[in-house]
């Protein structure tokens, strides 16, 4: 089945933004991702073995949380992530005077 990269996990796919993999379940089918691009399925899943916070997972259109949800061969699977942090390094020394407030 089809699986849709988010670009920030994509170094962990080499560079693909499709890909494609197996699995009845959807932890099968990031086990069987996580054996050909050794690494991404602790991207995803947490040490209890949960969607981390930043992912969503769609199912043909419908998030699923949900490990041990089944999935056919017709399937699409997107994954979503979350992007947060960033620099104020880029901001000029009168525009962060001008930006910041004082409590």
């Amino acid at each position: 089945m089809k699986v849709h990269v988010p670009t920030p996990l994509r170094s962990y796919t080499a560079r693909e933004a499709v890909i494609e993999a197996n699995g009845s379940t959807l932890g099968e089918l990031l086990a069987d991702i996580d054996r050909r691009y050794p690494g991404f399925r602790f991207r995803i899943i947490d040490e209890q073995d949960g969607i981390r916070e930043h992912i969503k997972i769609f199912l043909n259109e419908d998030p699923s949380v949900d490990l041990s949800a089944p999935i056919g061969s017709n399937d699409v699977i997107h994954i979503i992530c979350a992007l947060s942090g960033g620099s104020i390094g880029w901001i000029l020394n009168q525009d962060f005077t001008l930006y910041s407030i004082k409590i």
